[in-house]
């Protein structure tokens, strides 16, 4: 076997390994999520169920309103419930899927340009990045955002690397000694420059992306535009051409379902959930877009509910633990990186141009998002910051292979050397945050750190000099173990996070990764602002110093001006509304029933409501209407019937409108109406559901069933005047 062969099989097998364990990590306790979010787990199974929903994403098989997003990261989750049948595996195993696939392309890409075990380095590190595994282990678009924006930064470096065209293959030919059939269709193929074809693949991506989560893959379209025109060896005419096909690219793969949906009659396809005018645009370029940046979200809880903005956001609480394990190595690698390509003047020969567009794709990726994140007024989560894993594991991965060839020069062992200590007391701090998560971790981590700094502040020369005594052996032993330890003291905290995340069933529209309870850290409250928080009850996290919420309540201090919760006969006590309404299942407040769900949790169904929902269900277009899509969604989840969520997420969409509910109950579509749900009228959005709850509770009958109020619209036979 010759040494080539024995280092290709070697690499494999190392390969091998890291995407297995990654799929093990991935799939392992995966059911104990049991529907993960479930307002999208209900639009998943609504796709399964009518290609219409599929289409729109609609929240329910009767089509009554979409979710707040487009529908690509329900397409593949849909498909599988529609082959294998409706569970948690067959909803969360095509994300896992993706995670791993993730990491396998991350590999490809740092391994195109540096080695592979630069490459097996940033597949690890996303790998095992706290937040980017929860995300592949749950329903949410991230998973299929972040697949598609690493397949387009490895589509980036391809480009660079293909240059010219191909060298020409002869076609079959014809009897006159012209190119038929396939042979034509190869002729043109062949034509056709490879970086083009690389460059508009690239566009197609981030055009899907958009149809997964909107506006914010276009947060890397800058850098993946700069990358490609400041390191492809093509002229600048033909790369700006180039770079109009993968605009093109990108408006073909996302206009045409947006195209879709503004043509397609409006009364016959589903309420644009999220929107105010029944709009996808208007979805694109308010609630999920600008006001995102600006925190003027129509119909959406308010600015105030996300904290202070600031550099230092991501630094902080719950977004640090998240994320921020490598982030400060990551942003240092940047400037580190950024010095050595212009110093070596990288962009002369190929390699150099091919490891010079992933720095600049990756590293704007990384720094662009990092700065929306930490700016931003509106809506975030913790987990958002999932979008950062890929830029962070390629920056380390990459940039940790470059400093390590010239390791023989006193400023790149001071560099390495820094890094890993810093690395490592940074984990330290992060992991006091939780200090009854394995305690005995930081200080093994803090010691490892500062033998690894030391060993690679050892000059290069000292090992090679030392080859012929007798000590070779454990000098090189030595050297090798040094190297591991730093890779050690840099992954291991933020991998016990990851881990621990495995152990715990996670659920609801607001989840973590990590421990359940948390501390101070060593460094007090230094770094933590009103944008930290902590985890509370059910993974949900209370915002900058607000006491947690619990299960199915929103954070304290959420929601702006006045807000009516309908089924509830008494006052609200939830901070910042004002008047009647229901207080989600488990929350405070007296009046209506429990187990009702609310605006971040799923309705626990018992099993006598959930028979009495399914009697007589292929009478009724709808088994059930309820407010807000969360609460609709148990419901939706335990039978299997369309349930039409009132108000969409918040419950502040117009729909439908009163007059509308009203002409479904006279036709007799609607057979229950479930009281408890939670409707914020907030930031202008309607207050159609408050309107629908109070005119059910005026005109029909409840009982309870299972702890939660009912009303039976199916009963009427008189047509009522509200």
């Amino acid at each position: 076997m010759s040494a080539t062969t024995s280092t290709l099989r070697r690499q494999r097998l190392a390969l091998g390994i890291l995407l297995v364990g990654t799929a093990v990590l991935y799939l392992w306790n995966l059911g104990a999520n049991g529907w993960g979010n479930s307002f999208y787990a209900a639009a998943i199974q609504a796709g399964s169920e009518s290609w219409k929903a599929f289409l729109f994403g609609s929240s329910d098989a009767a089509n009554s309103s979409t979710v707040d997003k487009p529908p690509a990261s329900l397409w593949i989750p849909a498909l599988s419930v529609r082959i294998f049948g409706l569970s948690s595996w067959s909803i969360l195993v095509p994300e896992a899927l993706m995670g791993v696939a993730s990491v396998w392309l991350l590999y490809s890409t740092v391994r195109r340009v540096a080695s592979h075990a630069a490459g097996l380095l940033a597949g690890a590190v996303l790998a095992l990045t706290p937040v980017a595994l929860l995300m592949f282990r749950y329903n949410n678009p991230e998973a299929l955002l972040l697949l598609l924006m690493t397949a387009a930064a490895y589509t980036v470096v391809r480009a660079v690397q293909a240059g010219e065209p191909l060298p020409a293959v002869d076609p079959p030919t014809g009897p006159t000694g012209g190119p038929v059939g396939r042979g034509r269709r190869m002729a043109w193929w062949h034509r056709t420059s490879p970086a083009l074809r690389w460059v508009v693949l690239c566009g197609v991506l981030i055009g899907f992306g958009f149809l997964a989560k909107q506006l914010q893959v276009l947060l890397v379209v800058p850098g993946f535009a700069l990358a490609y025109l400041l390191t492809s060896p093509l002229g600048w005419g033909r790369k700006a051409l180039h770079v109009l096909g993968a605009g093109a690219g990108l408006v073909v793969a996302a206009g045409w379902w947006i195209a879709l949906v503004e043509l397609w009659p409006a009364d016959s396809r589903p309420y644009i959930g999220g929107s105010q005018n029944n709009s996808f645009l208007e979805l694109t370029f308010g609630y999920n877009g600008l006001g995102r940046i600006s925190g003027n979200e129509t119909g959406s809880v308010g600015a105030s509910q996300w904290g202070e903005t600031g550099i230092g956001r991501l630094f902080t609480g719950e977004f640090a633990t998240q994320i921020a394990w490598l982030l400060p190595a990551a942003l240092l690698l940047v400037v580190v990186l950024a010095v050595l390509v212009v110093r070596t003047r990288a962009l002369r020969d190929p390699s150099g141009r091919a490891f010079t567009a992933l720095f600049v794709s990756m590293a704007s990726w990384l720094v662009i998002t990092w700065l929306v994140f930490s700016y931003m007024q509106g809506i975030i989560h913790q987990y958002y910051t999932a979008a950062l894993a890929p830029a962070i594991a390629a920056m380390v991965g990459a940039g940790g292979w470059l400093l390590h060839q010239f390791l023989d020069q006193l400023w790149a062992r001071i560099t390495a050397a820094v890094l890993v200590a810093g690395t490592g007391f940074w984990s330290i701090h992060l992991l006091h945050l939780y200090p009854a998560f394995l305690p005995w971790l930081a200080p093994v981590v803090g010691v490892v750190a500062c033998v690894a700094a030391a060993v690679l502040l050892v000059p290069p020369a000292f090992w090679t000099s030392q080859q012929t005594s007798a000590r070779a052996p454990f000098l090189r032993r030595a050297a090798g173990a040094g190297l591991v330890l730093a890779l050690a003291s840099t992954i291991v905290a933020p991998a016990s996070y990851a881990a621990v995340t495995t152990t715990e069933g996670r659920s609801g529209s607001i989840i973590t990764a990590g421990p359940s309870s948390g501390g101070p850290g060593v460094f007090g409250n230094a770094f933590r602002g009103r944008g930290g928080g902590q985890r509370g009850p059910g993974g949900q996290v209370g915002q900058g110093g607000q006491t947690p919420p619990t299960m199915g309540q929103p954070p304290t201090g959420m929601g702006q001006g006045t807000g009516t919760m309908p089924g509830h006969n008494g006052t609200s006590t939830l901070p910042g509304q004002t008047g009647a309404g229901t207080m989600p299942g488990g929350a405070n407040g007296t009046g209506g029933g429990t187990g009702g769900g609310g605006l971040l949790s799923a309705a626990t169904v018992g099993d006598t409501l959930k028979a009495l929902l399914e009697q007589d269900a292929s009478s009724y277009r709808w088994v059930a209407a309820a407010v807000g899509s969360n609460s609709a969604s148990g419901y939706q989840l335990a039978t299997e019937d369309p349930v039409m969520p009132i108000g969409g997420f918040n419950g502040s969409d117009p729909s439908p409108t009163l007059e509308q509910f009203q002409a479904y109950v006279q036709n007799g579509d609607i057979h229950y109406f479930i009281g408890g749900g939670m409707g914020l009228r907030a930031n202008g959005g309607s207050s159609a559901s408050s309107e629908i709850s109070a005119w059910v509770e005026a005109n029909f009958d409840s009982q309870t069933v299972d702890g939660v109020t009912v009303y039976d619209l199916g009963s009427a036979s008189t047509a009522l005047q509200g």
